[in-house]
């Protein structure tokens, strides 16, 4: 019989369990900020790998700023933390890079992302795409890798 790796006393917890899971609709909606600043938006939408089933993806809606049209940016779920004080979502960038960034796709509200765009979002935020990552990727062994 394979073994499986141990997860941690703490994350096996029934109070851990239910403390680290959210459900995807009280995501929608909850604030970003810039580090600790005000808010510069909210998650519109998370854009999820299909075989993983990771979240790669938030699609953030920018707050309006002098009269400017209300934009959509995709940013990759790992470069947002969530803080507990103020109850929202932070990225460490600040308003000018992340307004100045990739835009969402505008021509469909659930795109099939093009490969070169998802590389230009990965490159501008600095961060190894999902499809490189084996730990957020989908494995050959199911609920847990094998330890050999």
């Amino acid at each position: 019989m394979a073994e499986f790796r141990n997860i941690g006393v703490d994350a096996q917890s029934a109070t851990a369990r239910a403390s680290n899971l959210i459900s995807s609709d009280r995501v929608e909606g909850t604030q970003v900020h810039l580090n600790s600043t005000s808010s510069i938006g909210h998650i519109q939408r998370l854009m999820i790998d299909k075989k993983s089933g990771s979240i790669v993806y938030a699609v953030i809606r920018m707050e309006v700023i002098d009269g400017q049209p209300t934009q959509e940016r995709a940013v990759p779920w790992k470069v947002l933390t969530y803080d507990v004080d103020l109850q929202s979502y932070k990225i460490d960038t600040t308003d000018e890079q992340l307004r100045s960034g990739p835009t969402y796709p505008e021509n469909t509200s659930d795109p099939t992302f093009d490969p070169a765009w998802e590389e230009h979002v990965h490159k501008y935020f600095n961060t190894e795409p999902y499809w490189n990552s084996e730990t957020d990727r989908a494995t050959d062994v199911p609920f847990g890798k094998k330890i050999t």
